[in-house]
């Protein structure tokens, strides 16, 4: 399998567990209870998955703890955020992109989870 089709197998399959949760959940939660049901569901399909991740930062030859987290990586390839917001917004997407280049993955969902259909609230990202 080429690796571009395996990443969009790997986002399909993650994305997959984001709507059943979101069916089981719906909508009005906080992102901490969505990201524990999504990882639960992710485990569920037999994906590797890292919680709350420390994204360090690189600067000239000193590496720099800032206290960035990602929500979820998933088989070291996809970078999920978590969202629980209104209307997804610019800062939202650029804070995705960052993290994107700042670490080794490529990929990344941005999942807003409180919309009324899921398709709604996911957006996919790649550098």
């Amino acid at each position: 399998m080429v690796a571009s089709e395996k990443v969009d197998s790997l986002t399909s399959s993650i994305i997959g567990a984001a709507i059943d949760v979101h069916r089981i959940l719906g909508p009005g939660l906080l992102e901490s209870a969505y990201e524990t049901c999504f990882l639960y569901e992710l485990q569920m399909r037999n994906l590797s998955v890292e919680q709350q991740k420390p994204l360090p930062i690189f600067y000239k030859d000193v590496m720099i703890d800032c206290g960035y987290r990602l929500d979820l990586v998933v088989e070291n390839e996809v970078i999920i955020e978590i969202k629980s917001v209104n209307t997804i917004m610019a800062i939202h997407e650029a804070q995705l992109m960052t993290y994107l280049k700042l670490s080794e993955c490529t990929t990344g969902l941005l999942i807003n989870f409180n919309v009324k259909m899921l398709k709604d609230g996911i957006k996919r990202m790649r550098i």
